[in-house]
């Protein structure tokens, strides 16, 4: 693919991999960030900055001359899609010509957890926007926040009950989120990225335990358990609900889908759970030894 690649939330872990992997091939490529000090350093990439996503005179000072758009998600605030919606105007309105967009698996109107309602908003005006190409990534969740789930005394707790999780390592979405900005064959594409395995709460806890000699537990609640043994972390409501929601999508049987797409974008297995862990057992540094 010719032509600059614009990549947003590169001071983040899965833009900020993409970014690095585009440099190593060699693409030209712009950064889009809020802080240029915080954005990486690579060969290739020029940085241009904007505030967030919803300033829409800095979001096309930014991308004008980009060609291809890796659009990363906003963080979750209660505008998200409208500052979603000005970035996409944005890159309209200066002549991108492509977006690839990191979705969530499921988006829906309908679907339990509430951000993947936000990524269908976001979906649905990418494809009304005028944009001459475009490409969903929809990601389960991240595999490498199953361990950051599970408390300081060793329990995953939430009302996700024996529903299953095809999750994926953020490195392993942007691998696929490279071939698919750096290739051809994808224009009006939806991609769903799985993990290689869909495991239980309680089969999750069962591995960390076992490759890390620490007592990890999951214990279901109730949504209204769930509700308020969150009540008191002085989070907004909506992102209450959106942690909850996340649960109850995976009870729901929304996030156990498990495909060969990462292998057949990449070229590679994505990683499993335990291989993950036991890479990592510093990922599970914050829990007690018991």
């Amino acid at each position: 693919m010719d032509g600059l690649i614009g990549v947003t939330g590169a001071t983040g872990i899965v833009g900020g991999r993409v970014a690095a992997l585009l440099a190593e091939r060699g693409y030209p490529q712009r950064l889009v960030v809020r802080d240029a000090a915080r954005a990486p350093r690579l060969a290739g990439a020029g940085v241009r900055v904007a505030a967030d996503y919803g300033a829409l005179d800095e979001m096309r000072r930014a991308l004008d001359g980009v060609e291809t758009l890796f659009l990363v998600p906003a963080r979750e605030a209660p505008d998200r899609e409208r500052q979603h919606a000005t970035a996409v105007d944005a890159a309209v309105a200066v002549g991108v010509r492509r977006i690839v967009y990191l979705s969530f698996l499921g988006a829906s109107p309908t679907a339990t957890f509430t951000l993947a309602r936000q990524h269908w908003t976001t979906e649905q005006h990418i494809r009304d926007s005028g944009v001459a190409s475009f490409t969903f990534l929809r990601m389960s969740m991240y595999l490498d926040f199953i361990p950051s789930m599970v408390t300081a005394d060793g329990a995953i707790v939430g009302p996700a009950g024996d529903g299953r999780v095809g999750a994926l390592l953020r490195s392993d979405v942007a691998a696929a989120a490279v071939a698919v900005l750096t290739s051809a064959g994808h224009d009006g594409a939806t991609y769903d990225l799985t993990g290689r395995e869909a495991f239980t709460l309680t089969e999750a806890a069962a591995v960390m335990s076992r490759l890390t000699t620490k007592s990890i537990t999951f214990r279901n609640e109730t949504r209204e358990e769930a509700y308020a043994s969150r009540a008191g972390y002085g989070a907004p409501d909506w992102e209450v609900e959106g942690w909850v929601t996340s649960y109850e999508a995976i009870a729901a049987g929304e996030l156990e889908l498990v495909n060969g797409e990462v292998r057949r974008l990449t070229g590679h297995e994505p990683t499993t759970l335990s291989e993950y862990v036991a890479a990592h057992p510093e990922s599970l540094g914050h829990v007690a030894t018991g």
